[in-house]
């Protein structure tokens, strides 16, 4: 499990903007542009306070956030690093100027390219089953 931590961390932190999915008020989805921070093993995120996703987060704390992702390189797809999801929900941090929540991680997903590159290799943990991988071809 600490490699995949680490491999998810290491995806997550290959770029610095990735994207969030909250709930609007009429129930639809919305994506937005998010940064966040790994800090003793928490996930957190920050945004301010009069933005529509802290609305958002307000009235619903589910939350997923997604890596920012590369395409894999033609000539060798198996050395994608591949990309990352985070799903929970957003527990708001006491901050002065800006609005920050720390995620309380019901889902990791890690997905990539299998060897031979003719599969993806789907890696997912839960709180409840652990770890557990599937092929998908």
């Amino acid at each position: 499990m600490p490699d995949f931590a680490a491999t998810v961390r290491a995806i997550f932190d290959a770029q610095k903007h990735k994207l969030m999915a909250t709930i609007r008020r009429d129930g639809s989805p919305r994506i937005s542009g998010i940064e966040l921070e790994f800090t003793g093993g928490d996930v957190f995120i920050g945004m301010m306070p009069a933005s529509v996703k802290f609305a958002d987060l307000q009235r619903d704390p589910r939350v997923a956030l997604h890596s920012g992702s590369e395409d894999p390189p033609t000539e060798d797809p198996t050395s994608w690093r591949g990309d990352a999801k985070i799903a929970g929900s957003a527990i708001e941090v006491p901050e002065e100027n800006f609005k920050k929540f720390r995620i309380d991680i019901t889902e990791v997903v890690l997905i990539r390219v299998g060897r031979p590159a003719d599969h993806l290799v789907v890696e997912s943990w839960h709180p409840d089953r652990g770890l557990v991988r599937r092929e998908r071809r």
